[in-house]
């Protein structure tokens, strides 16, 4: 088995896995910017994911102390970055959508329940409370993320009144996970 990738925090200065840290990168004009998927050439600056890591990496200028060099960094960046975790978790909602990975609606998530067919559960974060007990009780094992509102789910799946989605056990459902944990991850 391949060991993980380990990268230090610019922040906490802790090495941990590099799935739990963010990737920042500096373009070649000097801007500092996410790089979220690793694709970016350059060298990497990593803080934890966490809104209150990546806001002290801004606020005691970590970044260009980091690397010794200036660096161009927008004034809303948080806000970007943030809003940036919340859509790659929409769009990876959406993949699986269109990849027959996921599927929406109590009673079609409580079939894929009860066949074992579900990697996780996503419930609507404002979801009404009766139903999300059902939802429970159902799930037993099974993780429910809440994390998105009914209006962000319609918006992602392009349907009307989307509480619940099963993402199905399928390659595809660790990439959703994925996404969806460090947008939670983040926020929390």
């Amino acid at each position: 088995m391949e060991k993980e990738t380990e990268r230090r925090c610019i922040v906490s200065g802790k090495v941990k896995p590099a799935a739990e840290l963010l990737r920042f990168v500096k373009t070649e004009d000097s801007r500092l910017v996410p790089d979220f998927n690793k694709k970016i050439p350059g060298r990497g600056l990593y803080v934890t994911n966490s809104r209150k890591m990546l806001k002290t990496a801004l606020d005691k200028n970590l970044f260009v102390k980091s690397i010794h060099q200036n660096l161009k960094i927008e004034d809303n960046f948080l806000e970007t970055v943030e809003a940036l975790l919340h859509k790659k978790g929409l769009e990876a909602i959406n993949l699986a959508r269109k990849a027959g990975a996921a599927v929406a609606g109590f009673e079609k998530v409580k079939e894929s329940i009860l066949k074992n067919r579900a990697a996780f559960v996503i419930a609507a974060a404002d979801a009404g409370k009766d139903g999300s007990e059902k939802m429970e009780a159902l799930s037993k094992d099974l993780e429910i993320l809440k994390i998105y509102t009914i209006n962000e789910l319609d918006n992602a799946l392009d349907k009307v009144n989307t509480v619940y989605i099963a993402v199905l056990k399928s390659s595809i459902a660790q990439m959703v996970y994925t996404n969806l944990k460090r947008y939670q991850s983040f926020s929390d």
